[in-house]
């Protein structure tokens, strides 16, 4: 049934649990990177552990073993302890019993007679070694299944169930797994269980027999039937069945939010804030996050991925504490000369040292020439550190930062240093203009956009997952994962993240074109990373109302984010809204476009 399995299974998904596992075929077959199996049959957990870990010394033991009437019956009636024993035992029972069927009696005894297969394969070091492989990182677990699901099923797993089939013949029972036996009212249960799976936020596959009963207690769910092949029959001719797959999706936790259209006018200060081309900037999208915000009542904000600040900004500039943060030191230089900051200011005479600061040969021009800017916009550069390592207010360097980086900004094709030269030349009257000069109107930009709203508010630089403060309304932009594109802003911003720090703490490598220094580590460059992380933030915002920006074109899916969300709030509300990136570098998941997108915004409360 793999192939049919196959289709079924969801795009995307936590982590595989299998807790009837038995042969593990659609285990093998998919080699999930993160899966828990189980089963209740204590000798065969043991035999995959033993798989697992000491792949080897179970070929030795199974290498001289050989298929023979007394040999079976001897080894069968055996009671090995060590784990290693037991599972050469389990594994040479199997290949020369009768038709390779597992079957106890009710003291838990092996009780199937010796096969009629003369030249089994009793030691097959290829597929010992190629399970052991494919067993490495999994968690193999003993047990009665809900337990097993009860302890580790999460929202947006993927749970595959094969139980005991019900009987679709008089004589029919293979049942007999365990002593402990599998009935009509551990189907009953079993489908309870699936429903509970459903509405945790799980995705759901179960196989069966086709059964009466098995359409009674999945009625409402897709089920499907397939002629298959018995290989354990004692008729010949009734070796062929029906199995069914039944496919039950999560519960859609999904309700649509529809803010207040006339709610979407900005705050007038919000102009005054100078914008950049900043990847992931939320700037085209302040409308319709303002519109949500207006309709939640909160009265901290915490910005946890800060990103440009152009959304702390605005909330800022609506009066409620805002509390910043960002892994890069670039943009937390930008909250904390703009949203910290309420009334420090650049004063003339400060601006004309900065204008006027004397070219010098610095660490940029040394480290950096020819990269990105010329020699005499290199000295002026380092001139302008020069100047800035003179003042004693944290809000001013801030601001002198936060001019002189958005200003080569501006003076970059397409604002990012992951190339050389002058590439991309767009035309722009920005690259056009000296660097100086760009320097000049930043300062006056920064400059006017200070503003005190009264309150307490605060600019962090950390990592997310170390943020502690707490407040009314998260607020939660992390970078975008997509296996087809790196979501790497030291990469593209590395020069800034240089100016912002001195280049103090980071190695440039010399080796690269660009002279990047070695990115920082972060959960969101894997599927399972990203996953854990957001269960993660959740978990530690679950007491706050959390608001999420998150593109169609990235991981994890919308259905996971969802149910991984409804785990830690009661409400989740999802909207979706057109969008268009300035970095369209990735195929939509769902589209196929670059960089038309749907940008999801997920609210739970």
């Amino acid at each position: 049934m793999l192939a049919a399995l196959r289709e079924r299974i969801p795009s995307d998904y936590g982590t595989y649990i299998e807790p009837f596992f038995g042969g593990g075929a659609l285990f093998f077959d998919l080699a999930p990177a993160s899966a828990i199996i189980s089963d209740s049959n204590e000798e065969l957990i043991n035999l995959y552990r033993v798989v697992r870990d000491t792949p080897s010394e179970l070929i030795r033991a199974l290498q001289p073993l050989k298929p023979s009437s007394d040999a079976f019956y001897k080894i069968r009636s055996a009671r090995p302890v060590d784990a290693l024993a037991r599972a050469a035992r389990i594994l040479y029972l199997n290949k020369t019993c009768y038709n390779g069927l597992y079957r106890v009696n009710a003291k838990g005894e092996f009780n199937v007679p010796f096969g009629k297969n003369r030249n089994p394969t009793i030691c097959n070091e290829d597929a010992i070694y190629s399970a052991s492989t494919a067993l490495a990182e999994a968690k193999i677990l003993g047990g009665d299944y809900r337990k097993i699901l009860e302890e580790h099923a999460k929202p947006g797993d993927f749970i595959f169930l094969d139980p005991p089939y019900l009987p679709v013949t008089k004589y029919a029972d293979f049942k007999r797994y365990t002593k402990e036996q599998f009935y009509e009212e551990d189907h009953h249960l079993l489908a309870a269980e699936v429903r509970r799976l459903r509405e945790l936020g799980c995705f759901v596959l179960l196989t069966n027999a086709n059964h009466p009963l098995v359409h009674s207690l999945y009625s409402g769910f897709k089920i499907e039937c397939f002629r298959t092949r018995r290989f354990i029959s004692s008729n010949a001719e009734q070796r062929v069945g029906e199995d069914v797959i039944v496919t039950i999706p999560p519960a859609e936790r999904v309700k649509v939010f529809i803010p207040a259209k006339e709610q979407n006018r900005l705050p007038p200060q919000n102009s005054r804030f100078p914008s950049s081309r900043y990847m992931g900037s939320k700037t085209a999208l302040l409308p319709e996050l303002r519109r949500v915000l207006s309709n939640l009542t909160f009265d901290s904000f915490a910005d946890v991925f800060s990103g440009s600040g152009v959304v702390s900004y605005m909330v800022k500039a609506e009066g409620k504490q805002v509390l910043s943060n960002d892994f890069m030191h670039w943009s937390s230089t930008v909250c904390r000369a703009l949203i910290e900051n309420n009334s420090v200011r650049l004063n003339d005479s400060e601006i004309s040292a900065l204008l006027g600061a004397r070219k010098r040969k610095g660490f940029v021009s040394t480290n950096f020439k020819d990269l990105f800017f010329s020699d005499e916009e290199n000295m002026f550069i380092d001139g302008v550190l020069a100047v800035v390592d003179g003042f004693s207010d944290e809000y001013k360097k801030a601001l002198v930062l936060s001019s002189l980086c958005r200003a080569c900004l501006k003076k970059r094709p397409r604002g990012v240093f992951t190339y050389t030269g002058v590439r991309y030349d767009d035309g722009r009257k920005d690259l056009k203009m000296t660097l100086r000069d760009q320097f000049g109107d930043c300062l006056s930009a920064f400059n006017k956009a200070v503003f005190d709203n009264g309150r307490n508010n605060s600019a962090r630089v950390g990592d997310a997952l170390t943020f502690a403060a707490s407040a009314d309304l998260v607020y939660l932009d992390p970078p975008y994962y997509s296996p087809l594109s790196d979501n790497d802003y030291v990469r593209r911003y590395h020069f800034l993240e240089g100016i912002c720090r001195g280049w103090r703490g980071v190695e440039l490598q010399q080796h690269t074109l660009t002279k990047k220094f070695k990115s920082y580590p972060s959960p969101f460059s894997s599927l399972r990373g990203s996953t854990e992380a957001f269960d993660l933030l959740f978990k530690r915002f679950r007491d706050s109302i959390i608001l999420l920006s998150y593109s169609s074109n990235s991981l994890p899916s919308k259905d996971v984010l969802t149910s991984l969300l409804a785990k830690h709030k009661s409400n989740v509300e999802v909207i979706a809204l057109d969008h268009v990136y300035s970095f369209g570098n990735q195929n939509s998941v769902e589209d196929g476009n670059k960089n038309r997108v749907k940008e999801y915004l997920f609210l739970g409360y």
